[in-house]
C-alpha cells in the first residue's frame, strides 16, 4: 500500500478510538513497578528504538523503578551543551517553523490552525503572537523527554486546554486538520528578554501525563479549560528543566514580532536540546 494511503488509514482509524481510555491503560502499565514487567518493557523499548544509555545519568535500564522513570530519565551533566540565543527546548525534529500569518500556524502542507485556539482562546494573552513566529518540535519515542527553557523566563500564566489525544507523528499531522489545536495541551506563558513566549506542551495518544517543575503532574483528560495566574511569577534559567512528557509528544514555541527561526531550520531537521533555534530580527 502506498505511504499516502497508509497515512490516511492510520489517521482515519484514530477518530473512533477511546483516546482517554487507551492513555489511562498505557499510563497504568508504564507506572507498574512489578520487576519482571517493567524490565521487559524497558529492555524491549530500548532495543527497538536504539536508546543510547551511555548518555543517561543512570545507565543500567534495570535500575529504574518503572517504565515512566526510564522514559523520563535524566542525562549526565554536560550531555547537551547550551548554545547562544533561543535554543531548542528538547531533543526532537522540526515539524514546521516560520511566521504566524493572519493569526494562523502552519501544521503541514494544506493544514493550518488558529494561534488563538491553540493558546486556549483569543484574549490579551494570545494577541502578541498573532503576527509573531513559531517552531513545532516533535519528540519521537527514542528522544530524551524532558523539556527545558529555550531562554530565561518568568512564568505568568498556565492554561490547561482539554481535547482529544490523537497521535502527533508526521502521518497524523499531515491528515488530521487542526491537530495541535484539537489535542489536550498545557499552555505556559512566560515573560522573557525576547518578549512574551508561549510554550505549549501537546498531549498525544498513549501519553501517560505531562508534568511541570512548579506543579508536578497535570491532571489529564479534563473537561474544562483551566487557567492559573502566577502573580509572583516562577523564574527559570535558560536550559533549566520546565517539564516532561511520560511518552512522546510535541512542543510548540510561539514568540511575538521581532523573533524568527534561524535560516537553517526546515521541516524534518533533527535537533537536540540546546541547539540554536530562533533569533532576534
Amino acid at each position: 500500500m502506498p505511504d499516502l494511503n497508509r497515512d490516511k488509514l492510520f489517521a482515519a482509524l484514530q477518530y473512533p478510538l477511546p483516546h482517554a481510555l487507551i492513555s489511562r491503560l498505557a499510563g497504568r502499565i508504564a507506572s507498574a513497578r512489578t520487576p519482571w514487567l517493567k524490565n521487559l518493557l524497558i529492555q524491549r523499548f530500548a532495543r527497538l528504538y536504539g536508546i543510547d544509555m551511555t548518555e543517561a545519568e543512570i545507565e543500567d535500564p534495570r535500575a529504574y523503578a518503572c517504565f515512566n522513570d526510564f522514559f523520563t530519565r535524566a542525562l549526565k551533566p554536560g550531555a547537551r551543551p547550551i548554545e547562544e540565543g533561543i535554543v531548542s527546548p528538547a531533543d526532537g525534529a522540526i515539524s514546521q517553523c516560520g511566521a504566524i500569518r493572519h493569526a494562523s500556524i502552519l501544521q503541514a502542507k494544506g493544514h493550518e490552525y488558529s494561534v488563538d485556539t491553540l493558546l486556549g482562546g483569543g484574549d490579551v494573552w494570545s494577541e502578541p503572537f498573532r503576527h509573531g513566529s513559531f517552531a513545532t518540535l516533535y519528540l519521537s519515542p527514542r528522544d530524551y523527554h524532558r523539556v527545558h527553557m529555550p531562554c530565561a523566563g518568568t512564568l505568568r500564566r498556565t492554561v490547561y486546554v482539554p481535547g482529544r489525544i490523537f497521535s502527533v507523528n508526521r502521518a497524523t499531522a499531515a491528515e488530521v486538520p487542526h491537530l495541535f489545536a484539537r489535542n489536550e495541551r498545557l499552555v505556559c506563558h512566560f515573560d522573557t528578554e525576547y518578549g512574551p513566549m508561549a510554550m505549549v506542551l501537546v498531549g498525544a495518544m498513549i501519553v501517560a501525563g505531562i508534568e511541570t517543575v512548579w506543579a508536578g503532574q497535570v491532571p489529564p483528560h479534563g473537561e474544562q479549560i483551566q487557567r492559573h495566574d502566577f502573580s509572583d511569577g516562577v523564574s527559570l534559567d535558560k536550559g533549566a528543566e520546565m517539564g516532561r512528557f511520560k511518552l512522546g509528544s510535541t512542543v510548540i514555541l510561539c514568540f511575538g514580532e521581532g523573533v524568527a527561526p534561524i535560516a537553517q531550520l526546515a521541516a524534518g531537521l533533527p535537533l537536540r536540546l540546546g541547539q540554536r533555534l530562533m533569533q532576534r530580527i
